[in-house]
């Protein structure tokens, strides 16, 4: 496009000249003209979104409240709507920029961002159902029409290389526990865990094997084969999901495990899980079974097994049932056959007669599959492409929930046009009764780690789409800490509060630093309010300083600051300024431009210490960072959440984006670095991980996982893209937290790198994405998170060179 074309075309583009000076600029531009990617079809014009622009300038990254979309990003939109003259445009994928360009939060005017771009051109635009808070985003700054689909389909985990050697040896222990080998099996055992790095996660004895009592060993193995059922269970998407195709079978099995697992009171008729209804049958209560397990009780680590698989036996039966010829659900003729001459027998009878579950309770056993059956034809019935026609027709698009479908299956069938919930409704008493629990054992855990003693402070991030989806279980646990209960009023709007006497709390109150995303900020300002109320009504109860930490620092914070008001240095939720997001330390990694930590410290502190005040509600976020500063420097636990399978912590950037580890410990006058956590919600039997083993399971269930990265390499150039981004985003941990192990990197390099074959076929897939992956290799040798060899990094180096070669097109 040449620049007097977009400057005639174009209304706003003098407006962007005081952020990228004349056009054409340098991006999306040759230095004459400006650059629109894609290519026509017909009558389809398929175009690349720009970028923001400031990934690759670290100050404008630093300094940026909010700047403008540059010359570029500006000509794509113009030339859509003017030059191709565009009757829709369809954005494909969860998310892009055009949504988070500046301008107000709700309520565009003629002068924001997204209203100048989209111009007049109808939006439709497909979005993972599992994330409603920024689909909420995109329908209020940019006028969307979402159209829902479907997540990858999800498998377990399983287990590889020498963690199914441990699986067969912890076979062996319990087969010959009483004999004479049992000591030589158990040394075994030790040896090839500390060789598959799980020392780190299970407490190994420097004793000798067969100076251990009985009771030591099964411990030892106990735990072990905790921590290997942990990583089998574990779910994982596999490859992506490709729009209208919906899962075979096959593919829905272990989505269907995972629904079945969870109580569902609330429902009509209420369901119980299928882990307690087998539980039962055995006389046992399924919470003291997860007790157990997690406190690695062999015989309830087995027993926990035994369960699973029992679960998997019978949710497999069911499917076989329903699946046709082709491998997906439909009519199975031997099953009617069955049922038509009377011989058929239900598939949990078959798959738990003769075992030790077979006097599992049979109406509670109906009625959970039932709910199945209605979960299995909403998983498979999918509307992704008629929903798009009836978009494109002009036609209205049925609105649905989003959210995470095995929480809430009516997310499903996708194909929706996805909406969130009322904000006033959350946290609801369902969330409040998970938060307890996971804050006892947040606050259990840390007390272990720490000598007995109750962490004074502790500092966590909350996300828009974790509250949809748990119905505001985060929100919940920040009030849990502070020791006051949310409720609601006579209409059910949760607006009021109540204090826990501290005799009923059984602890001190801990202090808190809340951090809240952009579009937490954007979707649930009144939930915030409500927070800061919550912890000021503790910061102002009458109590002594080591049962009210709130108050505590509150007192301190007020002299050191001089404050006259307690109220105003109890000041504790905090997020970005209006109509900006994130830290930009994420764009910062991913990009490479960034030259110490304290420069994404510094981004950190810049774009997070917005303040919102109770006391002044209408003022939305104000600048407070000293206030953020003396708070953070009491902080002795930093925690966020994880609530479901698909989305873990290396894979999206926001997560360490969101990380203040190495923060605090820069501003704590002792310089100590907190204890960092993560609570995973994502199975029944929720746990508080440390930040270290919770990227330690990452790595081992999905990147050096075959059956993760073969999954995605399916997918050919993209699944590529999407390894190189799980190596970028695990680089990302060790520069917020460093809580990455050398092992991680040495585990990857070689399945990756040193693999020929692999690397020549990244190579060959896409050439780019596996150069970004080289160079991270290398920068994170060179900024000093990975200890590499030296022939490691010559290998790196070389195939840098040749790669390079391959994208300049030399032989």
């Amino acid at each position: 496009m040449k620049v007097d074309e977009y400057q005639r075309l174009c209304e706003y583009s003098e407006a962007l000249e005081e952020n990228w000076g004349k056009p054409p600029g340098n991006l999306n531009s040759n230095g004459q003209e400006l650059l629109i990617y894609g290519r026509q079809f017909g009558n389809v014009f398929i175009g690349v979104q720009p970028t923001f622009g400031y990934e690759g300038d670290p100050m404008r990254l630093l300094f940026s409240r909010s700047a403008s979309p540059h010359h570029g990003f500006a000509a794509y939109y113009t030339y859509l709507e003017k030059i191709f003259k565009a009757d829709a445009v369809l954005h494909f994928g969860t998310h892009g920029s055009l949504e988070f360009m500046p301008g107000k939060q709700v309520g565009m005017s003629g002068v924001c961002y997204p209203d100048s771009l989209i111009g007049t051109i109808p939006n439709v635009y497909y979005y993972a159902a599992n994330n409603p808070s920024e689909a909420t985003i995109a329908k209020r700054r940019s006028y969307a029409n979402t159209i829902s689909y479907l997540t990858p389909p999800a498998e377990n985990a399983g287990l590889y290389k020498g963690l199914k050697e441990l699986k067969e040896l912890i076979s062996s222990y319990q087969s010959m526990r009483d004999s004479g080998r049992a000591e030589q099996i158990c040394a075994t055992i030790i040896e090839t865990a500390r060789q598959c790095n799980l020392d780190k996660d299970v407490k190994l004895p420097e004793a000798e094997a067969k100076d251990l009592t009985m009771d030591d060993r099964d411990l030892v193995v106990g735990n072990v084969y905790r921590k290997l059922m942990e990583i089998e269970s574990r779910l994982l998407p596999c490859g992506l999901h490709v729009v209208g195709c919906p899962p075979t079978a096959e593919e829905a099995v272990a989505t269907l495990v995972n629904i079945a697992e969870l109580d569902r009171p609330d429902n009509d008729p209420p369901i119980k899980g299928l882990p307690g209804i087998l539980a039962r049958a055995l006389g046992r209560d399924i919470e003291q079974v997860y007790s157990g397990n997690n406190k690695g009780v062999l015989a309830d680590v087995d027993c926990l097994q035994r369960i699973t698989e029992a679960s998997r036996a019978c949710v497999r039966e069911f499917v076989k049932d329903r699946t046709g010829l082709n491998g997906r659900i439909g009519t199975n003729f031997v099953t009617q056959l069955l049922k038509f001459t009377g011989f058929y027998v239900d598939p949990w009878v078959r798959a738990l007669q003769n075992g030790e579950f077979a006097k599992a309770d049979r109406q509670e056993l109906i009625t959970l599959f039932n709910y199945l059956e209605f979960c299995l034809t909403q998983v498979v019935k999918d509307n992704e492409l008629g929903a798009l026609v009836e978009a494109l027709n002009g036609q209205y698009v049925e609105p649905g929930p989003g959210g995470d479908p095995i929480r809430n299956p009516n997310v499903l069938p996708t194909g929706k046009n996805i909406h969130a919930l009322d904000p006033q409704s959350i946290p609801t008493q369902a969330a409040l009764k998970s938060a307890k629990l996971v804050v006892d054992r947040l606050l259990d855990r840390e007390r272990d780690n720490n000598g007995g003693k109750y962490p004074e402070t502790i500092a966590l991030v909350l996300w828009g789409t974790d509250n949809i989806k748990t119905y505001g279980e985060s929100l919940a646990q920040v009030m849990m800490m502070v020791g006051v209960k949310p409720v609601p009023d006579a209409l059910g709007r949760v607006n009021k509060l109540e204090v826990i006497p501290l005799e009923e709390l059984g602890r001190p109150r801990v202090d808190v630093v809340v951090n809240c995303s952009g579009v937490f900020r954007d979707l649930f300002v009144n939930q915030m309010l409500l927070l800061d109320r919550a912890i000021k009504l503790a910061a102002e109860q009458d109590e002594p300083d080591e049962m009210n930490f709130v108050r505590k620092h509150a007192k301190q914070q007020a002299a050191e600051l001089g404050l006259q008001s307690l109220r105003d240095a109890a000041t504790r939720v905090f997020s970005n300024s209006s109509g900006s997001y994130s830290s930009n330390v994420n764009l910062a990694v991913e990009n490479s431009s960034w030259s110490d930590e304290s420069q994404l410290q510094e981004m950190y502190l810049k774009r997070k210490s917005y303040a919102f005040n109770s006391d002044r509600p209408g003022a939305g976020g104000e600048m407070q960072r000293d206030v953020f500063e003396v708070a953070m420097k009491t902080v002795d636990v930093t925690f966020q959440n994880l609530d479901s399978s698909e989305i873990s912590l290396t894979d999206v950037s926001h997560y360490f984006d969101s990380d203040p580890t190495k923060l605090v410990a820069s501003l704590r006058n002792d310089g100590r670095a907190p204890n960092a956590y993560i609570a995973d919600t994502t199975t029944a039997n929720a746990q508080v991980r440390t930040l270290g083993e919770t990227v330690r399971l990452d790595a081992r269930t999905k990147l050096l996982n075959p059956k993760w990265y073969e999954g995605m390499l399916a997918s050919g150039y993209e699944g590529v893209r999407e390894i190189q981004k799980r190596m970028t985003n695990t680089m990302g941990w060790s520069a917020t937290s460093g809580m990455v192990d050398n092992w991680v990197y040495d585990e990857a390099n070689s399945t990756f790198i040193e693999d020929e074959a692999m690397a020549q076929r990244l190579m060959n897939t896409n050439p780019n994405s596996f150069r970004k992956l080289v160079a991270t290799f290398l920068e994170a040798n060179g900024r000093g998170y990975w200890d590499a060899k030296p022939e490691q990094l010559e290998r790196l180096r070389q195939l840098y060179m040749d790669v390079e070669d391959k994208i300049e097109g030399v032989e």
